[in-house]
C-alpha cells in the first residue's frame, strides 16, 4: 500500500501524556494508517520531521469562531498555530438555533462576539454545517449550543424567569440540537440574556445534557446564588450543577479577576479537586495570559442591558438615566463591584465611535472627551452596542500558572480563527498564540509543564472532555489532524499593542489528512468539516 503522507523521524508526542519517542506516522486519506518504524512503506509525499515534534492537531476547547470562520475560511489565526479543531458556541453565544421573529436580537447577541454581521441563513445545527462546508473551512469546528441564543429563541431578551412554555420550548430547542450533533450546551452568566436565568432553569437544561452523555462548559456567574463563601460564587453553581444533575462541568477560562484576591488561585483549585474528589466530574480551561477581553457591555449594570442592545439604547438617550446608570457603573463592574482601574481597560474595537482609538486606555480616551471613565463607557456602548470590545489587564501570571499546572486543566484560547489583516482593530494576541504560548512560556521558559502533558491538556484530554472519539490522539484509525513544530523555535510573537503576528516555529498542519500549512505556509486547503457527537 502506498500511502499518502509518511512522517518520518519525528519526536511523536501522542496526546495522551505518554513520554514521546522518536517513530515515523503514515496517512491515508483522512486517517492515521500506522505509527511505528515505517521504513518499508511508499508514500506520495515524506516528510523528514527530523528534529521536530509531532503531535495530534491542537484542540482548542473554548473559542468564539462561530461567525469568523463563515467570513474567512482559512482561519489564519489558528491554523498558523496547529489549531486543527475549534469548539464554538462559547459563554452562552451561538448562532443556533435561531428564531426568525427574533433575529435582531440573535444579530445583537452574536456582536458580542467581536465579528461583524452577516447574514444568517439557516435556523439549526444542521443548517449552520451545511453553510460552513459548502463554503470551505480550513479547521473543523466541534460545535456547542449557547444557552443566550436558546432563551433568545425560546423569549426573546427578558430579565423574568421563563414560564412553563418557555422553558419547554429551550428543552426542545436543545434536544434538537444535540440529536443534530451538538457537544453539549454553554452559559454566559455575565451576559444578557443568560445572566436573566435562574439556576432551576440551568438545572432543567442539565438534566438533559446529562442524559445524553453531553458536556456543560459555562461562563460562571459574578455572584453567588447558593449562600456560599462568596469568593468561590462562580465556582458554586457550576459545581452544584454537577452534583444534583450528573452533567459533566467544563468551567470556562478560570480567573482571577478582584485585586484583592490576586493570587489565590492555589486555594480556588484545591477547592476544584475536593468538589472531583467528592464525586463531580468537572474540568476546567485556561488560557495563557494575564489580559482578559470581552465586548464592553459585559461590564455594565444589568438594569441598563434589560430588553435588548435596542431597549438599552433608547433607555440611555434620557439624562436622569444615563446620571443612574454612570453612579452605578463607577461604584465597580460585575454584581462583586470589583473596583474600575480604567488605566488597565484597553479598547480593542470601536469602529471609531465618539473618535475613539484602539490601544488606547478608557482612562486617557475618556479625559481627551473631556468625560467621566463610567460616562465615556455608557456613551460607548449606546453607540456601539456589543461590537464594542475592550481588553483588561486585571489578572495575573502568577495565578495563570498555577491553574494551568492543576491536574484538571485544559487549555483554551477564548479566542477565534481570524485573519491576520484586523486594520486598526487591536484584538488579544490569544487569537493568535495561545497554543503556542503554552509550548513556549510554560513549557520551554518556565519549566511549569512537560512537555508530555502539556500537549495532552490542548489534544487527548480535549478530546476526552468533549467525547470526541476519533481525533486528539495520535494511533492508528485516528482521523489525521496533526501539527509538526520546532520545539526549540516555537513562540508567539503578538503583544498587546501588536497583536495579529504569525507564531514562529509551526512547521506543517494537516486537517482530515490534507495539508493546510506546509513548510510554514498556508495551502489553499478546506478540508475542514463541522464535527458530529457521536
Amino acid at each position: 500500500m502506498k500511502l499518502d503522507t509518511l512522517i518520518r523521524g519525528g519526536l511523536v508526542v501522542d496526546g495522551t501524556g505518554l513520554a514521546p519517542r522518536r517513530t515515523d506516522v503514515g496517512l491515508k486519506g483522512a486517517h492515521i494508517h500506522c505509527v511505528g518504524d515505517a521504513v518499508q512503506l511508499d508514500a506520495a509525499h515524506v516528510i523528514d520531521a527530523t528534529g521536530l515534534v509531532v503531535a495530534p492537531g491542537f484542540i482548542d476547547i473554548h473559542t468564539h469562531s462561530d461567525m469568523s470562520l463563515l467570513q474567512d475560511g482559512r482561519g489564519q489565526s489558528k491554523v498558523h498555530q496547529g489549531v486543527t479543531t475549534e469548539v464554538t458556541g462559547n459563554c452562552g453565544f451561538s448562532p443556533f438555533p435561531i428564531n426568525p421573529q427574533h433575529m435582531q436580537l440573535h444579530q445583537d447577541l452574536l456582536a458580542g462576539i467581536g465579528d461583524d454581521a452577516i447574514a444568517i441563513t439557516w435556523r439549526d445545527v444542521e443548517g449552520y454545517r451545511q453553510t460552513a462546508e459548502r463554503q470551505g473551512i480550513a479547521l473543523n469546528i466541534a460545535p456547542l449550543v449557547g444557552h443566550g441564543a436558546l432563551r433568545i429563541a425560546a423569549m426573546g431578551v427578558s430579565s423574568t424567569p421563563a414560564n412553563a412554555a418557555q422553558m419547554q420550548c429551550m428543552q426542545d430547542l436543545l434536544a434538537q440540537m444535540l440529536d443534530q450533533g451538538a457537544f453539549g450546551m454553554t452559559t454566559g452568566l455575565t451576559y444578557v440574556p443568560s445572566r436573566y436565568a435562574p439556576t432551576d432553569e440551568l438545572v432543567s437544561l442539565c438534566e438533559i445534557l446529562a442524559r445524553r452523555g453531553r458536556i456543560y462548559a459555562t461562563h460562571a456567574r459574578d455572584k453567588d446564588l447558593t449562600g456560599a463563601d462568596h469568593r468561590y460564587g462562580p465556582l458554586n453553581e457550576a459545581l452544584h450543577l454537577g452534583r444534583s444533575t450528573g452533567v459533566r462541568v467544563q468551567f470556562s477560562h478560570a480567573a482571577i479577576n478582584t485585586p484583592s484576591e490576586w493570587g489565590s488561585a492555589r486555594l480556588w483549585t484545591e477547592r476544584f479537586e475536593a468538589a472531583v474528589q467528592d464525586g463531580v466530574d468537572a474540568a476546567f480551561d485556561v488560557y495563557p495570559y494575564d489580559a482578559s477581553s470581552s465586548a464592553l457591555t459585559q461590564y455594565l449594570p444589568a438594569w441598563v442591558q434589560e430588553g435588548g442592545v435596542a431597549a438599552m439604547r433608547e433607555r440611555l438617550q434620557g439624562e436622569a438615566v444615563m446620571a443612574r446608570a454612570e453612579a452605578d457603573l463607577a461604584l465597580g463592574w460585575s454584581a462583586n463591584r470589583i473596583p474600575w482601574l480604567w488605566d488597565r481597560v484597553v479598547l480593542a474595537r470601536t469602529d471609531g465611535l465618539l473618535g475613539a482609538q484602539e490601544g488606547k486606555t478608557i482612562e486617557a480616551a475618556a479625559a481627551e472627551a473631556g468625560k467621566s471613565p463610567a460616562r465615556y463607557t455608557l456613551e460607548l456602548c449606546r453607540e456601539g452596542g456589543n461590537r464594542v470590545m475592550v481588553v483588561l489587564f486585571y489578572r495575573t501570571e502568577e495565578d495563570m500558572r498555577c491553574f494551568l499546572q492543576c491536574r484538571h486543566a485544559l487549555v483554551g484560547s477564548d479566542g477565534s480563527a481570524i485573519p491576520f489583516d484586523q486594520g486598526s482593530r487591536q484584538p488579544h494576541p490569544r487569537n493568535f498564540g495561545a497554543s503556542v504560548r503554552v509550548l513556549a512560556r510554560l513549557v520551554r521558559d518556565l519549566g511549569d509543564l512537560d512537555l508530555a502533558t502539556a500537549i495532552a491538556k490542548m489534544t487527548g484530554g480535549v478530546a476526552a472532555r468533549l467525547g470526541l472519539r476519533d481525533r486528539g490522539t495520535l494511533a492508528v484509525g485516528q482521523a489525521a489532524d496533526i501539527v509538526l513544530f520546532d520545539p526549540q523555535e516555537v513562540r508567539d510573537r503578538g503583544t498587546y499593542l501588536a497583536p495579529c503576528q504569525k507564531p514562529a516555529g509551526v512547521a506543517h498542519v494537516f486537517v482530515n489528512g490534507v495539508a493546510v500549512i506546509r513548510d510554514g505556509a498556508q495551502t489553499d486547503a478546506r478540508p475542514g468539516r463541522v464535527l458530529r457527537a457521536a
